[in-house]
């Protein structure tokens, strides 16, 4: 059982599980704008050039009746009865269509932007020489260097890989130093054997 609870608990943290609760709790609450996008701006312009087009009064009236039932209401006048007929209810078809279309055209406008933002910020990471690092931020920060000054930017990058070869050489260097103050025995070994050659 603590097994199981361990399992789900690590289940339930993935980041997987959480991105995708994040996206449909996001998905409804965009779901809702949609709607009302749709139903209190777009469906009333429809309704009102539906209404010029076919004489209807909106889109709930649109109907191809394939059987017609009536029934007598209480002054005995019959009325079409909905629930007892057979149609093809074309104003939920045309609702559902502009519902589809503005979800995919906001959609569309959203991934739009954000690959739009994206490229703009691979764009200034390779304009900068690379993706900079924290530690480089507070440094050019420290040094009143701004980011969008490319000139000073570049000059930053080019004094720091400067110090860098010269830290790279000392360290070379150092290295060198401490093996022929301290060889190996297979230098030595090397060592005799020149010494041997040479005499």
């Amino acid at each position: 059982m603590k097994k199981f609870f361990s399992e789900f608990k690590k289940f339930i943290t993935r980041g997987n599980v959480v991105d995708m609760a994040v996206g449909v709790i996001v998905g409804s609450s965009f779901t809702a704008i949609v709607n009302a996008l749709s139903n209190n701006i777009l469906k009333p312009i429809i309704n009102w050039l539906l209404a010029t087009i076919f004489g209807k009064d909106s889109l709930k009236e649109i109907y191809t009746f394939l059987v017609e039932s009536y029934v007598e209401n209480e002054e005995g006048v019959k009325e079409l009865d909905l629930a007892t007929s057979i149609y093809i209810d074309w104003g939920a078809f045309i609702n559902a269509v502009i519902n589809f279309l503005l979800i995919a055209l906001v959609l569309f406008s959203i991934v739009k932007m954000i690959n739009k933002l994206r490229e703009g910020r691979k764009e200034l990471v390779e304009n900068l020489g690379g993706k900079i690092s924290k530690e480089d931020k507070k440094a050019m920060k420290a040094l009143g260097i701004k980011r969008s000054d490319k000139a000073a930017v570049d000059a930053y990058f080019a004094e720091k890989a400067k110090k860098a070869e010269e830290e790279k050489k000392a360290a070379e260097e150092k290295a060198r130093l401490e093996r022929e103050a301290n060889p190996t025995t297979e230098e030595l070994l090397k060592q005799i054997r020149d010494l041997l050659k040479n005499n």
